[in-house]
């Protein structure tokens, strides 16, 4: 492998844009860099949707939301096993289940370079929507916005996966000392945070309420998911008052009153939904890489990889609490009718998979039209009453717990001090937020990690792995502007 991998294939390629004709925006053909001399074929509304457009795109590939990312948040978890055969190992996957991983393992460096190629494309429609002086400057205000919400939501996933990384705030310029320097220098979490926050303040000037977008446009991001983003990332620096506050902002929101149909198609960016990736299924459509396949039930009357599998230890914390509406909205098992009426025979491979991830309408193609459910207010009830029961009011907490387990049709918490709340509000977000990308980064943000860990038979170091390592390549080229995680 070059040296260059990093920068060269994350973060210098001006990579970007240019739009096919599609009647949905997430549809794009992004193409290779864009000459400054061409800049004007963009100098329009279309033109400058198409920047944008871009980077919702990526969140489709492959490399960015498929089997790196499912095997870093969730089979590294106790909420998942690397499921399969026994020996179909995934790349890497047999590693991340027992936490064996190094800086070497494949899936961190597809998770360092898709999130910068992301970034990258960020930054690029900063660096040129402004110029764009033929498009509508309201819409070109929005998608700013949009583009900045974009570029802190995938930093957002890079400082809890690595800590300090790089900060590219800007395109950078090939054969540019200061450039070359910035692209391999770690900036401090602290500092990450802090750019991440500004994003989403700006974000939150300019991007408008989720009900003006009609028709092709449902999905973008909004002024409630920007404000809900922000206060998710409060919540992971403990600053609680402010996460209460930014859950105050979260408003025109409701919980679904059947919790599975948040994750059929005719829940998509309904009225719990505050930020979603839409997929589209069938050879014409733009779905999220081979998503739903690569967590189908494999076998005889499966359809799929059978990676990620739920743990029995997660399926036993539902039937613990009594849970069985989200446990069975969930979790696939054997010889189990889904909701079209599919009948999951007795002999795929695997006892559980992900249920969340199933395409009725395309069980068995790789291009589904699942969405991924990133931003629920589900959550934000959530967030809030942590972040109440932390600040001390805990009695305020507690009726904020109990709608999502109302929801769930089971009984109110009988939780009524901080400490028997606390536990309580983080067993309710494994429980809710299964399978959405969150547990592993709440183990380690809670504390809860080795104890976890070691209760799903894996040995978890504290010290070393609460932060994911730094992909070799990339401290390869670095030399010594940026140092590996410790006990890597």
């Amino acid at each position: 492998m070059n040296k260059k991998y990093i920068i060269a294939a994350a973060i210098l390629i001006l990579g970007a844009i240019n739009q096919s004709c599609s009647d949905d925006f997430i549809d794009v053909s992004p193409t290779e860099a864009i000459p400054e001399s061409a800049i004007e074929i963009y100098n329009n509304n279309e033109g400058a949707n198409s920047f944008v457009t871009a980077i919702y795109a990526k969140f489709l590939d492959w490399n960015m939301s498929t089997f790196a990312w499912i095997g870093v948040t969730s089979i590294v978890s106790d909420d998942a096993d690397k499921g399969s055969s026994p020996g179909d190992t995934g790349s890497d996957k047999d590693i991340l289940d027992a936490l064996n991983f190094t800086p070497s393992t494949p899936s961190f460096k597809e998770l360092f370079a898709a999130n910068y190629q992301g970034i990258n494309r960020c930054n690029q429609a900063l660096k040129y929507i402004p110029q764009l002086d033929k498009a509508d400057p309201e819409l070109r205000e929005r998608l700013i916005g949009e583009a900045k919400f974009l570029r802190a939501f995938m930093y957002f996933t890079l400082v809890r996966s690595f800590g300090g990384v790089p900060l590219v705030d800007h395109v950078p310029v090939s054969g540019v000392e200061e450039d070359r320097i910035m692209t391999l220098t770690r900036k401090s979490k602290e500092e990450i945070y802090a750019f991440i926050e500004q994003d989403l303040r700006d974000a939150i000037e300019v991007l408008p309420d989720r009900s003006t977008y009609t028709g092709n446009n449902v999905g973008r991001a909004s002024v409630g998911a920007a404000h809900a983003l922000l206060a998710k990332v409060y919540l992971y620096q403990k600053k609680w008052q402010l996460a209460v506050d930014e859950c105050n902002k979260v408003t025109g929101y409701s919980l679904t009153p059947n919790f599975q149909d948040i994750y059929k198609v005719s829940g998509e960016n309904n009225a719990e939904s505050i930020f979603e990736i839409n997929g589209s299924g069938g050879t014409a459509g733009r779905a999220i890489q081979q998503y739903s396949q690569v967590q189908g039930a494999r076998g005889t009357t499966g359809w799929g990889w059978g990676f990620a599998t739920p743990t029995q230890g997660l399926y036993d914390a539902y039937t613990a609490e009594g849970d069985t509406e989200r446990r069975d909205a969930t979790i696939i098992h054997r010889d189990m009718t889904l909701y079209d009426g599919y009948h999951v025979g007795p002999n795929v491979e695997n006892k559980f998979y992900n249920y969340k991830a199933y395409s009725s309408n395309y069980r068995d193609q790789a291009s589904t039209d699942v969405n991924i459910r990133y931003l629920r207010y589900a959550e934000i009830l959530l967030i809030k009453a942590e972040a109440l029961n932390e600040l001390g009011q805990t009695s305020a907490a507690i009726p904020l717990l109990n709608q999502v387990r109302q929801r769930a049709g089971i009984a109110d918490t009988n939780a009524s001090t901080q400490s028997a709340l606390r536990t309580a509000i983080w067993k309710e977000r494994r429980l809710e937020l299964a399978f959405e990308h969150d547990r592993w980064f709440d183990l380690i943000r809670t504390g809860q990690a080795q104890a976890a860990m070691a209760a799903d038979g894996k040995n978890f170091v504290a010290g070393k792995h609460e932060l994911f390592p730094l992909p070799q390549d990339f401290i390869s080229e670095a030399g010594g502007l940026s140092a590996q995680n410790p006990g890597y």
